[in-house]
């Protein structure tokens, strides 16, 4: 999501202004932030402390910082960081040529963190060029409220953007050669819109997949990040018969123990999840699945942690998210008592760590010798004149090729299975 808010404020400033090659040499800089782990939180101030030198040498340099941390603190920014120009949160992306014209006006620095529910995507320009696969928000927020996560307070309830307009971004996406599309939300499978024909009904998030599958151009559909209280029936039908939809679901579980998965308030239980992973592998039996797991929840005992490891290798996972947990100002689990240590959370965090370790390469060795679907994203990053590409279930592949092959599906047999990618030939 982020990512994809990053390249809406470079389209938003994209008529007026062209990207700097260094900081020193830019007039604007702008911070998109993220206020989900207290690290990356306190990572913005820390780059922020970069930025008086810059503005000595370049008294016309303007500097902004937006996202959640914005939404989160405002105005407050400016006390820590009285250099700052410009405070906007992710739903006024699209006010940034107003916002920095008012500045450069009025000298009076500016501060934006409103909810205006889906304008920005009303008001912003058409997307750059985003290569093979693009990124397509279909909604913002989230009504959930976990007790550990401060999404809701930074980027408002949710609110789903109307059908047509995500269809036209995603055929236009495809028009300029995208052939994968990536559905973003913070809670993407609660889509809720109004449906495209005239019966006055809803289009859930099963019938938005059926309709970018729809769409020219694109051949693979991937989506982050999905709810399990919101996974419905009709969203498992649709890996039965959306074939776009690749053998990988990102699947958030958090925890293995009810007890916990209660205090987070995450509106199931442990067995519920894994009926809606045995319905989607009855669906697509090939399919993969990883997860995001939260570590030393307040409260959090050994039996609870053990319930998660249960989880976790009763369902196999693949490579996954995992953190240790990180109190949010402002959420309910940030007062909770916890009498757990550090050193235990740790201990904790390297057990499950191994495991989903131990995991992932089971799976990637079990791919030796498959030929595999592979979009080509472009050349492998370590160089050598082997291309990059992705697998359906999500893994990176390298392998000889040429730019050619740059935005293309090619069969690659995977060879080698290496730490976190894979090594293959193209089938001709």
């Amino acid at each position: 999501m982020n990512e994809y808010d990053s390249s809406r404020m470079a389209d938003a400033l994209a008529a007026e202004t062209e990207p700097a090659r260094t900081p020193e040499e830019a007039d604007i800089i702008l911070f998109n932030t993220c206020s989900v782990r207290d690290r990356a939180q306190e990572k913005v101030f820390s780059d922020l402390g970069r930025m008086p030198p810059l503005k000595e040498r370049n008294p016309n340099l303007l500097v902004g910082v937006g996202g959640c941390v914005a939404s989160q603190e405002g105005g407050a920014i400016r006390k820590r960081a009285p250099f700052v120009d410009l405070v906007f949160g992710p739903q006024t992306i699209h006010r940034l040529p107003k916002m920095i014209a008012e500045r450069r006006k009025t000298g009076e620095a500016q501060v934006d963190i409103s909810f205006p529910a889906v304008e920005k995507f009303d008001e912003l320009p058409p997307p750059g060029a985003s290569g093979p696969s693009a990124f397509v928000s279909v909604m913002e927020g989230c009504s959930r409220y976990c007790s550990f996560c401060v999404v809701p307070y930074t980027r408002g309830e949710e609110i789903s953007r109307p059908l047509e307009g995500v269809l036209e971004e995603v055929a236009f996406r495809a028009m300029r050669g995208a052939k994968e599309a990536v559905l973003l939300g913070q809670n993407v499978n609660a889509y809720r819109a109004p449906a495209a024909d005239a019966s006055g009904g809803e289009a859930d998030f099963a019938a938005l997949l059926e309709c970018v599958a729809a769409v020219d151009g694109i051949e693979r559909i991937r989506f982050t990040t999905s709810h399990p209280a919101a996974f419905s029936d009709r969203l498992v039908d649709a890996y039965r018969r959306v074939p776009q939809l690749p053998d990988y679901l990102h699947l958030p579980v958090q925890s293995g123990s009810d007890r916990i998965l209660s205090a987070m308030k995450r509106g199931y239980t442990a067995l519920e999840y894994k009926s809606i992973i045995r319905k989607v592998r009855r669906a697509r039996p090939n399919i993969v699945i990883s997860s995001d797991f939260i570590v030393g929840f307040p409260g959090e005992e050994e039996k609870d942690f053990a319930a998660t490891l249960s989880l976790a290798e009763d369902i196999g996972f693949d490579f996954s998210y995992s953190f240790l947990y990180s109190p949010r100002p402002g959420t309910p689990a940030a007062t909770m008592p916890d009498n757990a240590t550090t050193a235990e959370k740790k201990d904790r965090l390297s057990r499950l760590q191994e495991l989903l370790e131990q995991n992932g390469k089971a799976i990637s060795r079990k791919m030796l010798g498959d030929t595999e679907t592979v979009l080509v994203e472009g050349r492998a990053k370590r160089g050598g004149g082997d291309m990059r590409g992705r697998t359906g279930n999500n893994r990176t592949v390298n392998f000889p090729g040429d730019d050619s092959m740059i935005g293309e599906f090619v069969q690659v047999k995977i060879a080698a299975a290496e730490a976190h990618t894979l090594r293959g030939e193209v089938q001709l």
